[in-house]
């Protein structure tokens, strides 16, 4: 009875992704087996974590091993393994479908680079490690059986963009990936790897230390030898063929830290990472006393794609005694540092601790805190230390540090020292909120910043021309979590947050202010009438009008009150599926516009005049499009516009 061959087609993107690594000219080929060796640890580790919780996958995890086998006639390299596995909807969800969530954005960030090549910088981010096979193959064939289950299934492509799927038959659990070798080009890169010593050198340099063990058949000589070793008369050398154990599995994060090379790091956090670039930074930690531990933990160069959505591996895997529990260990890190990889490996924690436990265990607690403050501390001395570094990290990652502002109150000092903010008296870079309290003026008691989509629409708010003209320096805060750590924490190190959107401003010296103060009560006096006339056209629209003391060159600026909800996060709340209430804002006038001067002439003259209500409505609007906003009834506005100009020409 023949089986049925099921043929399935890659999406579009996968097609030219495919294509992509095919025709990569990628000089260092031979990590295809280093991401074959870590999907195959990865497997193992995902078994003996499974067998943890089901009795019947318990003694399945024993004798746990990768195996690699050429054959140089057929010219074929298969490595195997006897970890989890996979079943039909499996292979189809991890295999056949190439970087489901970020195909279409590696593409493009490929096609940006305007090269030939898959830039090595990318793969990492998209989890296409299994396809780097095609760099060396023309043809990939994967056999494979989950774990629990009787049924074995057979993938092949030629990355055509398409793949075959059918049954198969596999003695027990795991996943055999058999390529079918390029002819070997010096030219491209391609080694001949089906010799011994080429897959022993590759192992040696990028999977000594996977923990399990990497084994491969080798032919060796030897003759028969007496008791005293010497070869006895007359033997003859005969060929031995056995399974010799290529890596030595020795945990790096084991050994003195002055032993291990710098390349073996590197190659240690590629392998837990999935990450083809050199991390950022690495650093050990050794914990004695009430609880013993050991932590390697790494800082990538660059962000993942998915860093943004906290339901994503945080990296961290749990070892107890050195061996191997769980790949994403949520509970020994916070979220807001989620993007860190290592491994911890605990002397004390129990080896069948479970999710539930760990939830609950107060050793996993005190490991959590030690890491916090190892991070912190590194971060400290890099931003201390290694400006450019610090820069390019917080570049990568201030945006998911400033989600612990919100969220750890026990660390928030800690983590605000390490925040870097665009400034207006920092052309270009960044500045700490330690070097902005180093430049404030005499006499001013506040921190004041300024949050909106991007630095340009902040630069050029009204909100600022009173602080540009006396020389206050604002903090520039375009991410969209700036809107919402500024809502809730306001103050650090005793100096209050103040948004210059907000409320009054009173900027100056103590006599300066008096002298502003004076000056706005007469001014409040001739504007009164003016103001409530005003007020009254435009109440659907805003709850207050008042005289601004922040505009300068302006006519017009739309303020909040200091518990008012930005317009921004009103956007981003709703964008969440979130109810919000209206908020009516506030509209600031420039009494020493012409705008405003004219127009309380034009209410002397006569209070009932039309036109009153025509240039509110445009002063209004004006206010809106100054801040980057969206107007009620654009057509409305424009037509406004159009009937003024008309009047002007006449």
């Amino acid at each position: 009875m023949t089986a049925t061959i099921e043929t399935h087609e890659f999406q579009t993107e996968a097609k030219q992704l495919l294509d992509l690594m095919i025709h990569s000219v990628y000089s260092h080929k031979e990590i295809f087996l280093r991401e074959l060796i870590s999907n195959a640890s990865d497997a193992l580790d995902k078994l003996r974590f499974e067998a943890l919780t089901s009795e019947k996958l318990g003694n399945l995890t024993e004798d746990a091993h990768i195996h690699i086998e050429v054959d140089g006639d057929k010219r074929t390299l298969s490595v195997s393994d006897n970890g989890i596995g996979m079943n039909h909807d499996e292979i189809i969800r991890f295999i056949g479908t190439i970087a489901k969530s970020g195909t279409a954005d590696f593409l493009e960030l490929v096609k940006q680079t305007k090269k030939s090549d898959v830039p090595t910088e990318l793969i990492g981010q998209f989890g296409v490690g299994f396809y780097s096979s095609f760099m060396v193959a023309d043809r990939v064939t994967l056999v494979t059986r989950r774990a629990g289950e009787e049924q074995a299934w057979k993938w092949e492509s030629h990355g055509d963009g398409r793949y075959t799927m059918e049954e198969a038959e596999r003695s027990a659990q795991g996943v055999t990936v058999t390529l079918h070798l390029k002819p070997v080009s010096e030219e491209e890169g391609v080694e001949d790897f089906t010799q011994e010593w080429v897959i022993r050198q590759t192992v040696k340099k990028y999977s000594d230390f996977v923990s399990y063990p990497i084994r491969m058949q080798v032919e060796r000589s030897e003759i028969e030898r007496d008791e005293e070793g010497k070869p006895k008369e007359g033997a003859q050398e005969r060929t031995v063929v056995e399974d010799q154990t290529l890596n030595s599995m020795k945990a790096i994060w084991t050994r003195p830290e002055s032993e291990v090379k710098e390349e073996e790091f590197k190659e240690f956090y590629k392998h837990i990472s999935h990450d083809w670039t050199d991390p950022l930074k690495w650093f050990s930690i050794k914990a004695e006393g009430t609880h013993e531990f050991r932590a390697l933990l790494y800082i990538p160069s660059q962000a993942p794609i998915n860093i943004l959505m906290p339901d994503g591996d945080h990296g961290i895997q749990l070892y107890i005694k050195r061996v191997f529990i769980m790949h994403d260990c949520k509970e020994l890190i916070p979220e807001y540092f989620r993007f860190i990889r290592g491994v911890v490996d605990s002397e004390d924690l129990s080896l069948n601790i479970s999710r539930e436990i760990l939830q609950q265990n107060r050793q996993i607690r005190l490991i959590r805190n030690s890491l916090v403050r190892k991070v912190l501390d590194t971060l400290r001395r890099m931003q201390a230390d290694e400006a450019e570094s610090f820069e390019k990290f917080w570049r990568q990652f201030g945006r998911v540090i400033k989600e612990g502002i919100i969220h750890d109150e026990r660390n928030r000092e800690a983590l605000l020292d390490l925040c870097l903010f665009e400034s207006t008296q920092v052309d270009g870079g960044l500045s700490t909120l330690q070097d902005y309290v180093g430049r404030m003026k005499d006499g001013q008691d506040a921190v004041y910043y300024m949050t909106g989509q991007s630095r340009g629409a902040i630069e050029n708010s009204p909100h600022l021309e009173a602080f540009r003209d006396k020389g206050y320096e604002v903090l520039l805060l375009s991410d969209p979590i700036d809107e919402i750590w500024t809502g809730g924490v306001f103050e650090h190190k005793d100096k209050p947050f103040k948004s210059v959107g907000k409320g009054e401003i009173e900027l100056g010296d103590e006599e300066e202010k008096k002298k502003a103060e004076e000056e706005r009560k007469e001014q409040e006096q001739t504007y009164q009438s003016l103001l409530e006339a005003i007020k009254g056209k435009l109440e659907k629209h805003v709850k207050e009008v008042r005289l601004s003391s922040r505009l300068t060159t302006s006519p017009a600026c739309l303020v909040g009150e200091q518990a008012d909800l930005t317009p921004q996060l009103e956007q981003i709340l709703k964008s969440m599926g979130q109810d919000v209430p209206e908020v009516k804002r506030i509209l600031e006038l420039n009494p020493n516009h012409p705008i405003v001067e004219k127009l309380s002439s034009l209410f002397e003259k006569d209070p009932q005049d039309p036109r009153l209500a025509e240039y509110a409505e445009l002063l209004h609007g004006q206010a809106v499009l100054s801040e980057d906003g969206k107007l009620a009834d654009p057509s409305a506005f424009s037509r406004r516009i159009a009937e003024l100009m008309v009047r002007a020409l006449d």
